[in-house]
């Protein structure tokens, strides 16, 4: 299996529900695929750069997956016909990324471990 980063726009108008639900599908179809969902996390609401769909805000979400390569294909298949999706872009981490993932995590684990002293 390869690991990939995932980053979404969705629509800005939407409410957080709809932004969390659309989040939730994207990890079901992840995770019946054989998959494992890493990382997710919400950016929030930002301005684009340029309008896309007429849209100059967007609500941006990452995803950091490890599933096999049938997977992305069928993810992109899936934003191209869900609403709510403004653009996206998957990419596969190469080796590199990935042991800097690895330590960053291992990083935080240990981090959220030890006592916070006051």
């Amino acid at each position: 299996m390869n690991i990939y980063e995932n980053v979404v726009i969705f629509n800005a108008s939407l409410a957080d529900e709809e932004i969390n639900g659309s989040v939730s599908k994207i990890k079901d179809i992840i995770i019946n695929a054989g998959g494992e969902v890493l990382v997710a996390e919400m950016w929030g609401r930002r301005k684009l750069s340029y309008d896309i769909k007429k849209q100059n805000k967007g609500f941006y979400a990452l995803l950091i997956f490890k599933t096999p390569p049938e997977t992305v294909k069928k993810l992109e298949e899936f934003y191209k016909v869900f609403d709510p999706v403004i653009k996206y872009m998957v990419i596969k981490l190469d080796p590199k990324q990935v042991k800097h993932l690895e330590k960053t995590q291992a990083a935080e684990a240990e981090q959220a471990a030890t006592p916070k002293e006051a």
